[in-house]
């Protein structure tokens, strides 16, 4: 294909705007890891920008040592893992079903969910929902009532109504059942969109925050989030007599940024081991053959 100069030009205008969209996101993070990394003197008088002034590992120091964070952390580990897998169990298994014409009340069944999406429940009903089935003060609160997110049902059934019916059809004349069909042949067709779904569904579980505020109040079972919060808003650090040392010759600010740049990284980290599924996975749903 010949490039014109009008292609030429409006690639150049994309790699340009692209390029600058792209550090309006990073150079935040940035200069958050840089005030962690700082000591008190330079982030107190502004000096810190975009690189570390008066290298100093004393706010990780202090989070490494506070009890409440890695109790945080295993929580919010916890609560990712098994609502990610449960996320993707209950999405799959609703999805497949609906995604198929032979299936009876799939319609009916569409427009329920379709409700869902449009109409929310109260945060009273849903309250008074989790209260019933005896999840309060239980990490279940924060995966349960949150099993399927009708979005992604919606994008997951049209991925699944993209594959070929043929092969669904060939796999029940050898005397494949349904669920031997959806685990042997639909589930390896679609790692890209169980890899996006899966990345969407973790992200969320781990800036979980208002569930737990409204369903938690028992500081053992918080996430990371919720510890965050109490350091950034309220100055709550883990208490000890390294901590009150180290606290002398520190920012508050730079603790605070060391927080959310530990609290940020594992997530951060997931990506890169589904960065190949997850780019083909985006355009899951959105060719129709």
């Amino acid at each position: 294909m010949i490039m014109t100069r009008g292609h030429k030009i409006f690639n150049i205008f994309n790699i340009i705007f692209l390029g600058v969209l792209g550090l309006t996101m990073v150079l935040p993070l940035v200069h958050i890891l840089a005030q962690s990394l700082s000591n008190n003197v330079a982030i107190n008088s502004g000096q810190v920008s975009f690189w570390p002034v008066g290298f100093t590992l004393g706010s990780y120091k202090i989070i490494l040592r506070d009890p409440t964070i890695w109790t945080g952390f295993r929580n919010s580990v916890i609560i990712t893992v098994f609502g990610t897998l449960i996320n993707l169990f209950m999405t799959t298994t609703m999805a497949y079903p609906l995604s198929r014409p032979e299936y009876l009340f799939r319609k009916a069944v569409l427009i329920m969910v379709l409700v869902t999406l449009v109409l929310s429940a109260p945060l009273i009903p849903n309250y008074l929902l989790v209260k019933q089935l005896g999840l309060l003060n239980t990490l279940w609160a924060l995966m349960i009532p949150l099993a399927i997110s009708a979005f992604n049902l919606f994008v997951m059934r049209s991925f699944f109504m993209n594959l070929s019916v043929e092969l669904i059809d060939a796999a029940k004349i050898d005397g494949c059942g349904e669920f031997r069909i959806l685990w042997k042949i639909v589930l390896p067709l679609s790692k890209p969109a169980m890899a996006t779904m899966g990345i969407i569904y973790a992200v969320a579980h781990w800036n979980r925050y208002a569930e737990a505020v409204f369903y938690i109040d028992k500081a053992k079972w918080y996430p990371i989030q919720v510890r965050l919060r109490e350091i950034v808003f309220q100055d709550q650090f883990g208490q000890s007599d390294v901590t009150s040392e180290l606290l002398q010759f520190l920012s508050t600010e730079g603790i605070k940024m060391a927080v959310i740049v530990v609290a940020t990284l594992p997530i951060l980290l997931v990506y890169p081991f589904l960065q190949k599924h997850f780019i083909q996975g985006l355009m899951v749903g959105s060719v129709k053959s």
